[in-house]
This record gives structure tokens, sequence and C-alpha cells, in this order.
């Protein structure tokens, strides 16, 4: 079957831990089915399987990376600049004169300038500027976070450094010198010439998307989309008291503390749920069967190995999961938290009875849709039972990523 979605679900279980908190320091929370779950955000999510650097890493997928960051263009193009000779203030000028223009913002500052008044803050001027003898050279960062691929930034590092050759370094001809070179279209086609599909902007942005502003960076959309993942059962919290002692007061007789306070921990089963666009991928990769193969493998194991978390130098929150099973198939994707609306009971067998639910809610949708995927597994214990296998086609989890590689092979 060539599948149009491939659908990885998992159940993982985390004993004490505090994996991703809201602003006010508690473990985020989301209401459903008439009871409070903890979750963890699909944010979170992606950030640790993007900057996961172990065994089946996406570092380790031959593709150029994505860099999320303010200062993309000060690391990238001005200091590299500076460090060859070019004065610092030549260097952020022209780099300046680049994000403008990358992100539109030229239009934005004129009409910021004729809505100044006579005295008072530019409203266009950035909050990073120096002072003292620096402040005449203002700070290359952008408003918010950008995606930048490393292939854009080196032609845009390329690009100022031709400008302020020409410019011979003067500062004043530098941001005219680019201004001729480049209009806006000559810049978009220069950069998503550099690579095919979406890969001028790196893989992160190829996988999981990215929002831009202006007319010059390609808009991406995402190829794997990642749900919040959520408890099975209702929340299960506790204030944990601790102390931080003081050896050195200890020594002299003391018995007081050094430090005092509490903090939130959780356990319980969570449910994760990816899916995988595969004509979005393969897209976004170029046409890249291999490459998109190598993706969706290491995929499969980092969703199952890798853990997010906080605290963890005092709790340890690693953790794989007990069950990861994918399908494969055309029709639009869906998820199976429903099969936990009801909430599952922690008595008992937390994990068979999760197990059971998911099969229930399973044939189900078989028995009123249709089947329409094709699905393997690898869990624990899913064969254990006196109703036979829980999910079909159980395998090692290597021997699943393998299988779902090969489904990107029949694209």
């Amino acid at each position: 079957m060539t599948p149009r979605f491939l659908q990885i679900h998992t159940l993982t279980h985390y004993p004490a831990s505090l994996l991703n908190r809201d602003d006010a320091g508690f473990a985020k929370r989301m209401p459903f089915g008439g009871a409070v779950r903890t979750r963890v955000s699909s944010q979170c999510l992606k950030r640790h399987w993007r900057t996961y650097a172990g065994e089946n890493s996406l570092l380790t997928v031959a593709a150029p990376e994505s860099v999320r960051s303010r200062i993309a263009f000060q690391r990238f193009v001005v200091d590299p600049l500076v460090k060859k000779g070019v004065d610092e203030q030549v260097a952020r000028l022209a780099t300046q004169k680049l994000v403008d223009i990358v992100f539109g913002s030229e239009a934005k500052k004129e009409k910021a300038q004729k809505a100044k008044g006579k005295k008072g803050k530019d409203p266009a001027s950035s909050d990073n500027e120096p002072s003292g003898e620096q402040a005449s050279i203002p700070q290359v960062a952008t408003a918010q976070v950008t995606v930048l691929g490393k292939p854009e930034l080196e032609y845009l590092y390329k690009l100022a450094d031709e400008a302020i050759a020409e410019a011979n370094g003067d500062p004043k001809e530098v941001a005219s010198v680019i201004g001729r070179r480049m209009s806006d279209k000559q810049l978009k086609q220069n950069i998503q010439a550099l690579l095919p599909g979406s890969l001028e902007a790196g893989l992160g942005a190829a996988l999981f998307g990215r929002m831009v502003t202006g007319d010059v960076l390609s808009a991406t959309d995402a190829s794997i989309h990642v749900a919040h993942s959520v408890t099975v059962h209702g929340q299960m919290a506790e204030s944990d008291y601790f102390t931080a002692i003081d050896d050195l007061i200890r020594e002299e007789g003391e018995q007081g503390s050094g430090h005092i306070n509490a903090s939130e921990l959780t356990s319980g089963l969570y449910y994760g749920y990816v899916v995988v666009d595969v004509g979005g991928l393969v897209g976004n990769l170029g046409g890249d069967l291999n490459l998109a193969g190598d993706v969706v493998h290491r995929l499969v194991h980092m969703v199952a190995t890798v853990s997010p978390g906080a605290k963890k130098g005092s709790t340890a929150p690693y953790a794989y999961s007990h069950l990861a099973l994918v399908e494969s198939g055309k029709r639009q994707p869906r998820t199976l938290q429903n099969s936990f609306i009801r909430p599952v009971q922690p008595t008992g067998d937390l994990v068979r009875n999760t197990y059971l639910a998911m099969r229930e809610h399973l044939a189900e949708l078989d028995e009123m849709y249709g089947k329409g995927e094709e699905r393997a597994h690898a869990g624990l214990y899913t064969n254990d039972t006196d109703e036979g296998s829980l999910f079909e086609n159980r395998m090692a989890l290597a021997e699943l990523a393998d299988w779902t590689r090969a489904r990107i092979a029949e694209s």
C-alpha cells in the first residue's frame, strides 16, 4: 500500500518527574474527558527531538541544519566578517541591511520614522543597541526567533562580504551597494536556488515548518505533525518539599537548612501521537526518498526513546515507551487519544488496561470506517493476553523503524 500518511502512536510511563512546566512552575495540564490530565507540549517534544545528539539523531541525517535564534545574523554573518578583518561597524551595517531586505522591514522603518516625533525614541529602534563608544553600531538581532538554514546564512554572509568589498569598506556606501545589487526578487530567487525543495531552510524547517514575514524567505509547511502528549488517566501529582543542607553550618553544630522550597512532581502514562505527511516530507526534502526514509527511521527511534524533562538532576526523567504503534495508509489521520476519553483506571495493571482501551477503540474505528491502514508495532508484553495479540505484526523497535522506512520507499 502506497501511504500518504504515517501515524506513530506511543505509550510512555514516567515515574516521579516534572517533564514540562508552565509559567508558574507547575506541570502543564489539559482537561480532557472530564478529568484534568498532565501533558507535555508538542513544542517541548520537538525541541528535544531536534537537539538530540545520540544514536539515531536527526543530526546524523545528511542534510543542512536549521538555526533557530534571534541572533543568527550576528553569529553567522557579522562575527565571521569581523573575524576576517572587516570593521565591526561596517559588518553590522551591511548585515542589518540584509535583515531589512530579508524580513521586509524597510517599509516598516520608513513608516516608523514618519510616525516618530521630534523627541522620543524611535519605535523601530532595537532595545539591543549598545551604549557608550559602540552606540553608533546597531546590534543585529531580529525581534523574534527566526528559523534559517545554514545554506541561507552562508549565502547572506557571502553577499555581505562581496558588498563590503565593492564599497571598499565605506560604511556610507555598503547599504546602498547591497540595495543596488539585490532586489527582493533577485534575493529570493538566489536563495531558493541554493538547494532543492525547502532544504535551503534546513532540515528542521523541512520537518517542522517555518512561518516567515517578508517576500524573500520561503515559508515551509510542516511535514511532521506532533500532538501534545497527554496522560491516559487523571493527573497524579504530589508536592515535593525539599531542603538544601548547608554542610559548613552543620559542621558548626547548627541544624538549619540553606534553602527550603517545594516543587510539584507527577507520574503518569502518556499517549503520544505523531503524523508524517509523506508527500509533504518528500517534497520538502527535494523528492529524495532515501533522505525521507532516513528521517522516519530515526523518528521512530526518537519518539520511543528520547525523553523530555526538567529537573533532570533530581528526578532522572528517562524512560522508553511501552508501545510504539505505526500505521501506514492513505486516509486522513486520526488520533487514538480518544481511546482514553474515559480515564483509564490506574488500579491493577495500568499499562494492560491502557492497551485494552486502545485496542477496543481501534476495533470500533475499523468496524465503523473499515480498516484502511497497515499496522506494525513494538511493545512490551502486547501478545501476553488470553485473547491473543493486542496489536498485530509485533517486532523489535529497530525492525519497526526499518518497516516504517520501507513504507517511504513504496511512495
